[in-house]
């Protein structure tokens, strides 16, 4: 487990996502949890057919229970997905992206970093950027994503946090609709 946190902390370090700060207030455990794949089918005790989720490897998180528990709550509405499936519903062929590492490519404003202090066997760090695990990543991560595709959702795609849905009636246009989210991820540095 201290490879996984090793591997990850290093990673971030590089990036210029995390970096070196003293210890304050604010300070979270980090954790390692499994990462979950696809599904499978296993024979409990009484030999009965179970579907059980694969693990695929390990995942460090950070324990941002103290963080979480202070921090004023932000209540961006998400879409209603039966909403989005609905409008999906009327076209025949899809595209699915999914954002690489989405929250990291929201800044975290100066003042706010050191809260996002943890501490692991290689020392203690803060967060440039949106960190996974805390409560309120979810909704600037979409609204940002709402702001950046607001004249696309509902035309010819769908947001639901990272995951992009783009849509057409034909191939050839679903391909359009493709081409055009692919350049305004590009014009706006979204990965």
């Amino acid at each position: 487990m201290r490879e996984v946190v090793k591997k990850e902390v290093f990673k971030l370090l590089h990036a210029g996502i995390i970096y070196p700060v003293q210890a304050n207030e604010f300070v979270s455990p980090v954790q390692v949890v499994p990462k979950k794949g696809g599904m499978t089918v296993i024979k409990n005790q009484n030999n009965e057919l179970i579907p059980q989720r694969t693990v695929t490897g390990w995942r460090m998180c950070i324990d941002y229970k103290k963080l979480n528990a202070a921090t004023q709550k932000d209540h961006f509405p998400f879409p209603l997905i039966d909403e989005m499936l609905e409008r999906l519903a009327n076209n025949s062929f899809f595209c699915y992206l999914d954002g690489y590492s989405g929250y990291h490519q929201i800044p975290i404003h100066p003042e706010d970093q050191s809260k996002t202090t943890f501490t692991c066997p290689y020392g203690t760090f803060a967060y440039r950027r949106m960190s996974f695990g805390l409560f309120n990543a979810l909704a600037p991560f979409q609204r940002c994503m709402m702001a950046i595709f607001s004249d696309f959702i509902e035309n010819i795609m769908e947001v639901f946090m990272d995951d992009f849905s783009v849509y057409g009636k034909s191939f050839d246009q679903c391909l359009e609709n493709l081409e055009k989210v692919l350049q305004r991820c590009k014009e706006v540095n979204l990965v």
